[in-house]
C-alpha cells in the first residue's frame, strides 16, 4: 500500500528531530455547499533539522518514531516565504 504524502507548513521546529506540520484541507459542505477549510497539526521527524517555521514541506507516512510522531520529513523543504520577502 502507498503511504500517504502531505503538504504543509511548518508551525513550529522547537523540538530536536521534530516540527509540526500544519496541515489544510478544503471541501464542499453537504448541506451548505461552501467550501470549508479544516486544519490539523501534525508532528513530523526532521532527521537534519533543516525545516524552518514558514517553510512548505512535504511528509510522509512512516513507523512511529514516538507516541506522536508517526511522520517523517520527505527531503525538498523549500524557502521560507517570510525570508524570501525580506530579500
Amino acid at each position: 500500500m502507498p503511504k500517504r504524502v502531505l503538504q504543509g507548513v511548518v508551525v513550529s521546529d522547537k523540538g530536536e528531530k521534530t516540527i509540526v506540520v500544519k496541515v489544510e484541507r478544503r471541501f464542499t459542505h453537504p448541506v451548505m455547499k461552501k467550501t470549508v477549510r479544516r486544519s490539523k497539526n501534525y508532528h513530523a521527524h526532521d532527521e537534519a533539522n533543516v525545516a524552518k517555521v514558514g517553510q512548505t514541506v512535504s511528509i510522509e507516512e512512516c513507523r512511529p518514531f514516538s507516541k506522536t510522531k508517526t511522520w517523517k520529513l520527505v527531503e525538498g523543504a523549500s524557502a521560507p516565504e517570510a525570508v524570501a520577502a525580506e530579500a
